[in-house]
């Protein structure tokens, strides 16, 4: 089946629907909940999604002077982690799909004093950059919410420098049955309750649940990541797998 086919179903959650409808309410969703996200990552991960973003940046090796692009970069956690690292003399791009999401992004970076950080409006499956731009290419808790993963990756590839290297933090698949039970026990009967008490939206707090639930296994996105182009895929499971750190690095 031609994954550009219009024809074509995908999942927006547990729901099958047209790649266009997918797009347009995974918009509608981050539009919702943009201006109480960090709140509720806080309350849904317990503060932790803070020291899985830490470990993602440290797994980048990301150095003074070079340059990263986060996508689905959001409330800029990772893109102001990024920037201490890359410096003054680096660049950070911070690219989301959502108008939304990167208004809540921009402010919180520049109440941070930060002003080296950029900002663009960018479809993760075209990215609008020129090949060979970048030394890191970042994507935490975005990639399932893409309507052709396969597709996105292949353009962060083309838009990686030769050598260098994408991250993809993503919750992914409990390593053990008990968590995997306990896990969707949480998941779909309190993140939902919370969702509609701290930002009034059940509805789109049950979708993130499900898209987690739809979204590849650490074995099967690694082989997508060779897949589209990357050499030396591997992942780490953090939380026994609840979370994922996969990576990649374009070959030289």
């Amino acid at each position: 089946m031609n994954p550009q086919d219009k024809n074509d179903k995908t999942d927006f959650g547990f729901e099958n629907v047209s790649p266009e409808e997918k797009t347009e309410r995974v918009r509608g969703v981050f539009a919702s909940v943009a201006a109480k996200y960090d709140i509720m990552n806080d309350v849904m991960s317990a503060g932790l999604h803070r020291l899985w973003k830490r470990r993602a940046v440290q797994c980048s090796g990301v150095r003074q002077g070079q340059t990263v692009l986060d996508i689905a970069g959001g409330t800029g956690d990772l893109s102001l982690l990024y920037s201490e690292r890359v410096g003054p003399n680096g660049q950070v791009i911070l690219a989301d799909i959502n108008a939304n999401m990167l208004q809540e992004g921009r402010a919180k970076v520049l109440n941070r004093g930060n002003c080296h950080i950029q900002f663009v409006q960018a479809n993760a499956e075209i990215l609008p950059f020129a090949d060979n731009s970048f030394d890191c290419v970042n994507i935490a808790f975005g990639l399932r919410n893409v309507t052709d993963k396969a597709k996105a990756l292949r353009s962060m590839c083309r838009v990686l420098k030769p050598g260098g290297k994408l991250i993809v933090l993503e919750f992914s698949k409990p390593t053990h049955k008990w968590m995997e039970t306990v896990y969707d026990q949480y998941s779909f009967h309190l993140i939902p309750k919370f969702g509609k008490l701290i930002t009034g939206d059940e509805a789109s707090y049950r979708y993130l649940v499900e898209s987690i639930r739809k979204h590849p296994d650490q074995e099967t996105l690694k082989n997508m990541i060779t897949d589209a182009g990357f050499e030396q895929a591997a992942y780490e499971n953090l939380q026994s797998g609840i979370v994922a750190i996969h990576s990649g690095v374009k070959p030289e």
